[in-house]
């Protein structure tokens, strides 16, 4: 069987207020990264480019196609791949800059290509040979991967989403929900679960988003992070080839870096929102806000008060930059040598990243308004967006469950449990 998926983007079933058909991309091949440098030059160019309608987007709900092209045309989304396959093979500690860097600009775009980046590690570790290079080429080329993992409340194995082997074909049937990503990909890896030997297992299907049977719901409706698209999908008797089949359940019998990799970019996400945050602060207490009267001061720029509360803000968020590049490290020796040790102690070190980003992402968007004052709360400002963005994204892998994998570790010496959430 030969499905071959197209680079035009297919319109979703809106349940939300309606988009413009997105314009069907003309299928040049994007831009390929050779090096870091390069890497995080074009990330800082894109975010200057992205932070200026952050706001008008956020505010009416407009979903970024446009700069979606523009992100993945700009080689961004290839810099991963090995350089034996011919990207730039990045590391960790690189590409957590790139994704904190656009995540100030905007935390809808530094998240969307988080799935993207997270499948291909799972490529990366228990994909063949032939399944690299297939789809290496294709994302070199700036087709973009989204991502069908979650499902609501079906802990019953006989209502997840199920990859049906029979003698014409495999198909895959289900529903999938907080789809980040899918509404823009190219391509939906879908975790799927299968009986084999009667014994489940769970497999990860990369399934074009054009396949007859795929149904793309923009239903996402959180009250942040809005234009991530991270709705339904539902599958409907998809044919799939079984050389789009990766092993999940068996990347993690095993030791290997997916989980802490997975878990270290959205520890970059917080950050950076924690950052985008931070900086309108400073643009609203130099522009607009006003000292109060206690201060005896012209400006509320010379606010003790306000500079103490400043201060801290910053040097929360610079330690958890900190903590995040001590994590890359960590991420990168278990990348080389997975085994027990290294891979607990990446997860460890990623889960403290984790948990410190949580509270300096929060804390930066709290105290945007506490010292910019009222005026920051008006509508037209857009400054909420930082707020939201914070709150929800952080809920992502509760963080108190990262401070018990830590205290475990460092009490009683037992390894995190391995998975895509530790």
């Amino acid at each position: 069987m030969t499905l071959t998926p197209t680079l035009e983007p297919v319109e979703a079933v809106t349940v939300l207020p309606p988009q413009p058909a997105p314009a069907a991309t003309p299928g040049a091949p994007a831009h390929v990264i050779t090096d870091a440098d390069e890497a995080l030059q074009t990330a800082r160019r894109l975010a200057d480019r992205f932070a200026v309608d952050a706001a008008a987007r956020d505010r009416d709900r407009i979903l970024p196609w446009q700069e979606i092209d523009a992100f993945s045309q700009s080689g961004l989304w290839g810099v991963t791949i090995p350089r034996e396959h011919g990207g730039a093979g990045v590391s960790t500690g690189v590409l957590v800059q790139i994704i904190a860097t656009l995540s100030a600009a905007d935390g809808n775009l530094g998240q969307i290509p988080q799935n993207h980046f997270y499948a291909l590690e799972v490529l990366r570790v228990g994909g063949t040979p032939r399944q690299q290079r297939f789809f290496y080429e294709r994302v070199l080329r700036g087709e973009r991967l989204g991502n069908a993992l979650a499902e609501i409340g079906h802990k019953d194995f006989k209502r997840r989403t199920q990859l049906v082997r029979e003698k014409g074909g495999w198909y895959v049937q289900g529903k999938k929900f907080y789809c980040t990503g899918a509404i823009y990909a190219h391509w939906i890896p879908t975790l799927v679960t299968a009986v084999e030997d009667g014994q489940e297992t769970t497999y990860l299907t990369f399934i074009p988003r054009t396949a007859p049977g795929v149904t793309i719901i923009d239903d996402w409706d959180g009250f942040g992070q809005r234009l991530t698209g991270s709705g339904t999908v539902q599958f409907d008797r998809v044919e799939v080839d079984p050389e789009w089949v990766v092993p999940f359940k068996a990347s993690f019998d095993r030791p290997t870096s997916i989980g802490p990799f997975a878990q270290i970019l959205h520890a970059a996400i917080d950050a950076g929102i924690g950052h985008g945050a931070l900086q309108a602060t400073l643009d609203f207490v130099r522009q607009h806000a006003r000292p109060w009267i206690d201060a005896n001061v012209e400006r509320a720029a010379d606010d003790p008060l306000l500079l103490h509360q400043l201060g801290n803000v910053h040097v929360r968020l610079r330690a958890a930059d900190a903590m995040i590049a001590r994590a890359a490290r960590y991420v990168e020796a278990a990348r080389r040598a997975p085994d027990d040790d290294t891979v607990a102690r990446a997860s460890v070190a990623v889960a403290q990243a984790k948990a410190l980003a949580t509270a300096a992402s929060l804390l930066a968007g709290n105290k945007l308004f506490e010292l910019s004052g009222t005026g920051a709360t008006l509508s037209g400002r857009g400054l909420d967006r930082f707020w939201r963005n914070a709150r929800t994204h952080t809920l992502h892998d509760p963080v108190r469950w990262k401070y018990h994998a830590i205290g475990n570790h460092a009490l009683n010496g037992r390894r995190p449990p391995r998975h895509g959430a530790i």
